[in-house]
């Protein structure tokens, strides 16, 4: 009788450490709900999922980067100027609308290819490789745009942001495509397998003839082309790029990420627990405007929560 409910409770626990995050998300809307008369509003739901969907777009880039047991700190400054060189081609009349896109998207490539390069011909930590690409990116920024804002933007542009298409903004379409692609290559592919087994033992996959540092490049080119396409969502939204746009979007990223159940130390994770982690983030983060809690206190409330959910993954790896 001892051993079935200690093996009750086992198990309990295990599901628990499983499941936890997707626990604390139900809670969390549960209690939000009851607090906020206005919270399951469809058009409060509507303006979370808007307001996620940069995050989130950036996090299930940095999935496969973390892990691959890698960290991309640059993908701010990527949001950064990529909105920058999107608008300078996004003027009424001057160039056709798909220059702006096409000319991002190779930006993200440059940028990811450079630090995955980098990172896996040299060895150079990833932290301290994508830190100065995040300070030359940035800077790059501020060059073209002198530090002024690239304003007057044409009509199809500024609908990526603003866009309403069946009732829903069309940016949540973005990221609804962005997540199908990217469950697909990471849990349906054998690119997503090798993701995981480089981020397990790269040693071992090495051994076992994947190309470590082709999947390397790869992630670091994947995150970047997704932050590239923030960098357009944005600009469009606030109908203008900014070299100071994008300030601490990593953190968030890294933050849904983690949140989401992915280890810090590579090999594990799934992208449906980092959309999960992006929406706690965002849920969290609209309830506490909507009971108009400070700003200020919102950071303490938020590092937390990271805190949390990092401990939570180092005892689950302890535990196993």
């Amino acid at each position: 009788m001892l051993n079935a409910s200690g093996d009750i409770l086992q198990k309990m626990k295990g599901l628990v450490f499983k499941y936890g995050v997707y626990f604390v998300l139900v809670a969390m809307i549960i209690v939000l709900s009851l607090s906020i008369r206005s919270f399951l509003t469809p058009r409060n739901i509507l303006n979370v999922l808007r307001q996620i969907s940069m995050n989130t777009i950036l996090a299930c880039g940095m999935t496969f980067v973390i892990i691959s047991n890698g960290i991309d700190l640059s993908v701010a400054s990527t949001v950064s100027l990529a909105g920058v060189i999107a608008c300078l081609f996004a003027h009424p009349g001057e160039y056709p609308f798909i220059i702006s896109m096409v000319v991002v998207l190779l930006l993200g490539f440059v940028v990811g290819g450079i630090n995955g390069v980098i990172i896996s011909h040299t060895g150079v930590p990833a932290f301290i490789v994508t830190l100065g690409t995040q300070q030359v990116v940035r800077g790059i920024a501020f060059i073209i745009t002198n530090g002024s804002s690239v304003i007057n933007l044409s009509n199809e542009y500024r609908f990526i942001g603003q866009g309403v298409w069946l009732g829903i903004p069309f940016p949540i379409y973005i990221l609804a495509i962005i997540f199908v692609i990217s469950y697909i290559f990471l849990h349906k592919t054998k690119f997503g397998r090798y993701v995981y087994a480089v981020g397990g033992n790269d040693q071992a996959a090495n051994v076992s003839g994947i190309n470590v540092k082709r999947i390397r490049v790869l992630v670091y080119i994947i995150a970047s082309i997704f932050a590239a396409i923030v960098g357009v969502i944005l600009s469009s939204r606030t109908n203008s790029a900014n070299p100071n746009a994008g300030m601490s979007y990593e953190l968030d990223a890294i933050a849904a990420v983690v949140i989401g159940g992915t280890s810090m130390s590579g090999g594990k994770g799934v992208m449906l627990g980092t959309v999960i982690g992006a929406l706690m983030i965002g849920i969290l983060n609209n309830g506490l405007d909507l009971i108009q809690v400070s700003s200020y206190l919102q950071q303490v409330i938020k590092g937390i929560v990271i805190i949390g959910a990092v401990m939570l993954d180092r005892i689950n790896e302890v535990r196993k």
